[in-house]
């Protein structure tokens, strides 16, 4: 049998497949807990967090860095 993802749901006393899927008895079951999706004044918060984050790592006079400051190039690295 293949892989296959199944979305279910913890109704307080048993796992409850979202939709229908035929197992057989005794097939082996992985199951992943995911967290609760965060309240969207939550995500604003983490947001805010971030913005205020990168405006303390870059000044207002941060220098514009051209190509040919660079020193030594990097050979990983894919231009785009």
């Amino acid at each position: 049998m293949d892989n296959v993802t199944l979305h279910a749901h913890f109704d307080g006393e048993q796992i409850r497949l979202d939709d229908p899927y035929e197992l057989q008895p005794n097939t082996k079951l992985l199951i992943t807990v995911l967290p609760k999706r965060q309240s969207a004044s939550e995500g604003e918060e983490w947001l805010f967090v971030s913005v205020t984050g990168l405006a303390q790592a870059y000044g207002n006079n941060e220098p514009e860095y051209s190509l040919e400051m660079i020193k030594e190039a990097n050979p990983e690295y894919e231009r785009r």
